[in-house]
């Protein structure tokens, strides 16, 4: 189990004393630019889809693919980061807590939507057509040195043997 998770099972067992849980964890690549906006109390909110892919193998060992489509929503301070650094195709993990809406259409019928409230966004590398300057002039992409973003964050974090969460 990687250190996020560890962290991630720590707070479900520290905060969820009936071990009740509504948790979702996504990594996928965003659909669109995500658009902030603000609602009449100033509270800042911004959605977006992300897009989810996976690949498994039936039975006779046929390839098969899929691909799921979330409606992800972000709250404040989060809504502001994903607005402005956010851009379309981008993978992005997020975790968070499933909602559904219910509202009456103007035919009469309810309407359920449920969406992914984002309660942490984890960004990772922007698509290549994003390493532009403001004046489009292109701009040399972070050399890759074959590790995760995660496996640097690992790299640059000192951790002492009694740190572990486990």
């Amino acid at each position: 189990m990687g250190a996020n998770q560890k962290n991630v099972a720590r707070r479900i067992l520290k905060n969820n004393k009936t071990m009740n849980c509504n948790l979702v964890i996504l990594v996928g690549r965003t659909t669109e630019k995500p658009e902030i906006k603000s609602i009449q109390s100033g509270k800042s909110v911004t959605s977006f889809s992300l897009a989810t892919h996976r690949i498994w193998k039936d039975k006779q060992g046929k390839k098969n693919e899929d691909s799921e489509f979330h409606r992800i929503v972000a709250w404040g301070k989060t809504a502001e980061l994903v607005a402005q650094y956010v851009e379309k195709g981008q993978i992005i993990l997020i975790e968070g807590r499933l909602q559904t809406r219910i509202w009456e259409g103007k035919d009469g019928h309810k309407n359920y939507t449920t969406e992914v409230i984002a309660e942490r966004v984890q960004f990772g590398p922007r698509p290549q057509a994003s390493y532009t300057s403001s004046t489009g002039d292109a701009i040399a992409r972070p050399q890759n040195d074959g590790k995760s973003p995660q496996e640097r964050l690992d790299e640059e974090t000192p951790t002492e043997e009694g740190d572990l969460p486990f």
